[in-house]
């Protein structure tokens, strides 16, 4: 029983982390405007993909807790878990990294260079994590 709870666990981590680094420009950019320009830069704004994030969670802690089916929760966390990561990759895609460069604060561009690559980077580990709980409750 503990090898099915531990793979939700680290989905449910992993959903937190692309939450927090999603919120890391909203933190180091003090003009409001530049920061919404920099993530509607894109073909796709990849603040879905913290929407799924956090609707991931709940997916991934009901099945963990036996609140839902643990084989549709592991299902449908591995379909939200593919969306965030095609919202990441279609971000990123699309040229974020202009927009970046254009904001003009100090150290800004520095801090932010490599931003999009992170957020899709850590994206990875949803549907990762949503395939290690199908195959740890041996639907694989």
């Amino acid at each position: 029983m503990e090898r099915t709870r531990l793979a939700p666990t680290v989905g449910i981590a992993a959903c937190l982390a692309l939450v927090v680094v999603l919120v890391v420009p909203f933190a180091l950019v003090r003009t409001p405007g530049a920061v919404a320009t920099y993530y509607s830069s894109g073909a796709v704004n990849p603040l879905f993909a913290g929407l799924f994030a956090l609707v991931a969670v709940i997916v991934f802690a009901a099945g963990r807790e036996d609140r839902s089916d643990p084989a549709l929760a592991a299902g449908a966390a591995l379909v939200f878990g593919l969306f965030i990561v095609a919202f990441c990759v279609v971000w990123l895609a699309s040229g974020p990294t202009e927009v970046i460069l254009s904001l003009d604060e100090t150290g800004l561009v520095q801090t932010l260079q490599y931003h999009p690559y992170v957020v899709t980077l850590v994206s990875l580990f949803v549907p990762a994590a949503a395939a290690w709980y199908a195959r740890a409750l041996g639907l694989v």
